[in-house]
């Protein structure tokens, strides 16, 4: 739960967790940690820098434009990547960084599940589970088959539910949030009661890359959506500029957007294509919706709310219209939000 404005970078947000009943029994512990990215700047100030920016960009802590270095990297068709806009002053997992981590005591051969939130107002991160192999089992708060691995994207506004087994030992594993397209990490640490803690730099030797959709194109919902065919295809085309720092949904910024109008009782797909150079977490507020295909190869992916559009990608998500209202469709970067990529999905009443 958080501020749907800029002050989301200023820590107004918190976790909220609703358990599943059916879950109850299970002999796991529970892990929750909220990301964030922070700056001691005021966010009005940093978005108006971002809007005066055309092309160099201001070093140190600010904002971030083309040519400062890992920050760009060669795109499609040999166009230039952006991927951090804002180089922040910190990167806070439970607010804290990894000079003084959160320390999460844990029992040997003990089951670990970690509810991560990245509540970063304009950072993605890879989670890496480091010695530990994770199980990714929920999206968004939605079931999946589960997914073994070590690194996990997870884009603003995105949730991720990991499981873990420990070993037999004792021991200390950090759990590290690599941000995406650069050397600055935060993160926390699962130690025994015996476990021998080590500092960790706020800093790895190598840059993580940009996220992409390799792991969200192998994702299967446990639950499913309704597989009936759509009675509505929406294109929704995403577009903008660092350009004086402008953002749109089908050539239109917030404001002057045009809503996408749907039926109560209808399946409806929108067909999401990022003609911009950068990545954008997409949120539909009101319902989940099911990702179906990705640059035109249909599948049964996962159910969720957010979706992660890289640079030239097209992703399509289908969703049941049965919760009438006015609800906001917009990028979770939230300086993309605020520059006007936005609009709404409306019931025709």
């Amino acid at each position: 739960m958080h501020a749907h404005t800029l002050q989301e970078q200023q820590l107004l947000a918190a976790p909220l967790v609703v358990a599943d009943p059916a879950e109850a029994g299970l002999d796991e512990q529970e892990v929750v940690v909220l990301l964030h990215d922070f700056s001691f700047s005021s966010p009005e100030e940093l978005l108006a820098g971002l809007a005066g920016t055309t092309g160099g960009g201001m070093a140190g802590h600010g904002m971030m434009g083309h040519g400062m270095g890992g920050n760009m990297r060669a795109g499609h068709g040999g166009m230039a990547m952006d991927i951090n806009d804002i180089d922040y002053d910190a990167y806070l997992a439970n607010d804290r960084t990894l000079d003084d981590p959160q320390v999460f005591r844990v029992e040997r051969n003990g089951r670990v599940r970690l509810r991560l939130i990245n509540g970063a107002t304009a950072t993605a991160f890879w989670i890496d589970t480091g010695a530990l192999e994770g199980e990714l089992v929920a999206v968004d708060g939605n079931a999946i088959v589960p997914v073994a691995g070590r690194r996990f994207p997870l884009a603003m506004g995105q949730r991720i539910d990991i499981r873990i087994r420990l070993a037999g030992e004792d021991g200390a594993w950090p759990i590290l949030a690599l941000r995406e397209g650069s050397v600055e990490r935060t993160g926390f640490v699962l130690a025994t009661k015996d476990g021998v803690l080590k500092r960790i730099a706020p800093t790895g030797e190598t840059q993580a890359a940009a996220l992409d959709l390799a792991l969200e194109g192998r994702l299967q919902a446990k639950a499913p959506t309704d597989a009936g065919k759509a009675a509505r295809s929406v294109p929704i085309v995403l577009g903008g500029t660092m350009q004086g720092y402008a953002w749109t949904l089908n050539g239109r910024a917030w404001g002057e957007h045009q809503p996408v109008r749907v039926r109560q009782g209808e399946r409806v797909e929108l067909v999401m294509r990022n003609d911009s150079m950068m990545g954008h977490p997409m949120h539909l507020h009101g319902h989940h919706f099911q990702v179906v295909a990705i640059d035109g190869r249909r599948f049964a992916g996962a159910v969720r709310d957010t979706v992660w559009l890289p640079p030239m990608s097209e992703v399509t998500v289908a969703f049941d219209a049965s919760n009438p209202g006015s609800w906001a469709f917009h990028c979770h970067h939230l300086y993309h939000m605020a520059a006007g990529m936005m609009t709404t999905v409306d019931y025709e009443s």
